[in-house]
């Protein structure tokens, strides 16, 4: 499978739109009245200030303290690229925001310190104490950043935690362990090599010594050779406590009978060599990036009996810190912990280990294109395991109460752990599903409109991400032209560009078009502009002759103009059972409308009809599916004809047996709002429902259009079900990112009949 290509143009255009950044604040309270700002500030903030002022712990129910973290950095050590200065790691300390969000719904505050002074940096952080719940040290070169977090953990009361230290040494314990488990033997037996004895590399050791490995076993060596009782060559505090007792006096010594390596170093540290001399069954983490010690591949030649990891997401066994840190504070912050001590980070590595061995969700499988199974190759759970929200916080809080650094003990675990799973945002791990299983499917996907900017930008993510390959319906001076506009004149040589006056298979187009129109009042030369000159019909006739796999248009037309230019080449009307169902995310939640394309009035079998093709779409989406039929009547009330048809199509689904929740008619309050429905015990839905079918059409698009306009949501289709190829069609306001979500569809053959 090709790997995604990443240009400096797009990683830069990621940034910048739609707005500069990576995130922004919004309020969580009304701030429309006067009574509402009077609450907010002056006077009524008042209030909360002197229950603070009387008992400060009050600040953990009054404010955002409770649920914020600082990430913090001063640009010592940003990522491999060395120190780069506080305002050029702005970018990487947003995206650890954005990640601490993402992963644990953690808020969190990006701040870039411009010193180089330990002690300055410490008096700044401590006097931000009041503000944060906690605080996250990040790219900080050693060994400053050991000076700056163990002060700061001694004079502050809420967890510092050095990310690029303990992170790693957290998800590396957790897929020790697993290792370990694998290949029969005990941490405390093991004899075990660390090559790099940096902020990250020390942590490790750290831990792993902390659960059980014994100090002489460890070797720790840094490119000066072995750490051994007695060197003073480039050594410091930190290194000195982890030097050994022993003879061996370089890596390679070092390695020859070793159980376990682990590295964060550099790229080749390790030879084949090395790994053959090992004990059997070794275990290589070998997790410098952005490549590693030595490649899986490199191993496995001379080792066929060694379980590695690395830092890489293309490789198996990716040890990364987004499996860690978000869940310690998420644990941290919702006990008022004091600290982050090594039970927590214990708790933490364990329970991440005992995960990977409990059966793979569907949903994760679905993501990653296959099964994965606990063994050699699955040590280490993925990053989006939607267990992870509900299992690993849980862990570390409990950790931090047994040790006494909790202010505020859970004492409910079980509701605990339910109020996590309502954390948990479905709508990333869904478009996260559908990437995975686009770029499986490596399909060629055929855009349709070549003369538009957006689609051409969409064809190329599409093919550099690593999707497939795109070809683009339109003539070739015309795409370099816009492409050379849009700074992106590389990608004119990747792109294949497909018309009519190219391709030999013109004439075999139109006779097959002619078959089909020819009842239809259609001649010769109506085929011919037809075939040649409508860029529409030209991809649909590629499609239908198999020379692509799935089609996006729609960019540049009303979707109604299209889907008419379509049904001259596929069965693709209202009665051939097609159907427009929209994907609505909004605050960690997904609803699809439906029809919002193709049927305008929809009789009772048709809106029976259109739950089905919905329901699909929903089980397609990984979401099982609850269907609302929705009017402005609930279950009879008020009495209406035009709410009659709402009623009696459910009970044509009960009549058809379908396999898949099912009610109406209903108010749109009545089918999303729990509280709500709990007012019809009779309601035959097992919580809100996640697809409504709507009485027309019209209806259909207002709401759609309202909810992204009024509240910001994402929409994602219409989705086209219910035709025999892959077509996905795009709304003309769709920007390049849209075009690429209606690509990955298609290519995932969601909605195919």
């Amino acid at each position: 499978m090709p790997k995604a290509k990443i240009t400096d143009e797009e990683a830069l255009a990621f940034h910048i739109d739609p707005t500069p950044g990576k995130f922004e604040v919004t309020p969580s309270v009304p701030m429309t009245t006067q009574r509402d700002l009077s609450l907010a500030y002056s006077p009524g903030v008042a209030v909360p200030c002197e229950a603070i002022a009387e008992n400060p712990q009050t600040a953990y129910d009054y404010t955002n303290k409770g649920n914020l973290v600082a990430v913090i950095s001063n640009g010592t050590a940003v990522l491999g690229l060395g120190n780069l200065g506080a305002l050029a790691s702005k970018p990487v300390m947003e995206g650890k925001a954005v990640l601490f969000k993402r992963f644990a719904d953690v808020n969190s505050i990006d701040i870039e310190l411009d010193t180089e002074d330990p002690e300055a940096i410490i008096n700044a952080v401590k006097l931000m104490g009041p503000t944060f719940g906690g605080i996250n040290l990040e790219d900080i070169k050693a060994p400053e950043c050991f000076i700056i977090e163990q002060r700061l953990k001694e004079e502050m009361d809420i967890p510092v935690f050095h990310d690029d230290q303990h992170g790693t040494a957290v998800i590396c314990a957790a897929g020790l362990l697993n290792a370990l488990h694998l290949s029969g033997k005990k941490i405390e037996d093991c004899r075990i090599v660390l090559n790099g004895a940096g902020a990250a590399g020390i942590a490790c050791i750290e831990l792993i010594k902390a659960m059980g490995a014994k100090h002489d076993n460890c070797i720790v060596c840094d490119t000066k050779g072995v750490i051994y009782q007695g060197r003073t060559d480039g050594m410091n505090q930190w290194k000195s406590a982890h030097a050994a007792n022993t003879e061996l006096r370089t890596l390679e010594e070092a390695m020859d009978g070793a159980d376990v390596f682990l590295g964060v170093s550099v790229k080749g540290a390790v030879t084949q060599e090395m790994v053959a001399s090992m004990a059997d069954n070794p275990v290589i983490f070998a997790m410098a990036n952005p490549d590693p010690e030595i490649t899986p591949e490199e191993a496995h030649e001379v080792r066929n009996d060694a379980i590695v990891a690395t830092g890489r997401s293309d490789y198996p066994n990716q040890v990364n810190n987004v499996l860690g840190f978000p869940y310690l504070f998420r644990g941290a912050l919702d006990i008022n912990a004091r600290a982050i001590n090594d039970e927590m980070k214990i708790a933490c590595a364990q329970a991440l280990a005992e995960l990977a061995r409990e059966d793979v969700p569907d949903e994760v499988a679905m993501a990653y294109g296959k099964k994965l199974t606990f063994g050699r190759d699955y040590i280490i759970p993925t990053p989006f395991d939607p267990r992870l929200i509900h299992v690993i916080p849980p862990a570390v809080a409990k950790a931090g109460m047994d040790t006494g650094v909790a202010r505020r003990p859970i004492i409910d675990m079980d509701g605990y752990e339910q109020s996590l799973k309502a954390r948990m945002d479905p709508t990333a791990s869904i478009l996260r599903g559908i990437t995975a299983r686009a770029r499986k499917s490596q399909a060629t996907m055929i855009f349709a409109e070549g003369d538009n900017s957006q689609v051409l930008r969409a064809a190329v993510q599409y093919q550099r991400n690593g999707y497939g390959r795109a070809l683009v319906v339109g003539r070739e001076e015309d795409v370099k032209a816009k492409l050379t506009a849009d700074g992106l004149g590389d990608a004119v040589r990747e792109l294949r560009v497909v018309n009519a006056a190219n391709t030999e298979h013109l004439d075999t187009y139109k006779d097959y078009l002619y078959q089909r129109l020819q009842r239809q009042g259609f001649d010769r030369h109506d085929i011919h502009r037809l075939a040649a000159r409508d860029r529409h019909v030209f991809a649909s006739l590629m499609l239908a002759h198999g020379h692509g796999d799935g089609l996006v248009t729609g960019a540049t037309r009303k979707s109604a103009y299209v889907l008419d230019r379509i049904n001259h080449v596929f069965d693709a009307t209202a009665a051939d059972g097609a159907v427009g169902v929209t994907a609505v995310l909004h605050k960690g939640r997904i609803v699809l409308m439906a029809d919002t394309l193709v049927h305008e009035w929809p009789e009772t079998e048709d809106l029976a009809n259109i739950a089905e093709r919905a329901a699909t779409v929903a089980r397609g989406l990984g979401l099982e599916p609850r269907v609302a039929f929705v009017s402005f009547s609930t279950f009879g009330y008020p009495v209406s004809e035009r709410a009659s048809k709402l009623h009696e199509a459910p009970v044509i689904l009960e009549k058809r047996g379908v396999d898949f929740e099912f009610e109406g008619e209903m108010t749109a309050d009545v089918a999303l709002n729990p509280d709500v429905m709990a007012q019809y015990p009779f309601c035959r839905l097992s919580g809100p429902a996640n697809i409504l079918v709507v009485p027309a059409r019209h209806s259909a698009s207002i709401s759609v259009k309202m909810m992204q306009e009024l509240a910001g949501a994402t929409v994602i289709g219409p989705i086209l079900s219910g035709i025999d190829q892959p077509i996905q069609i795009c709304s003309t306001n769709s920007t390049s990112n849209d075009i690429l979500n209606m690509a990955m569809l298609a290519a995932t053959r969601l909605g195919k009949r």
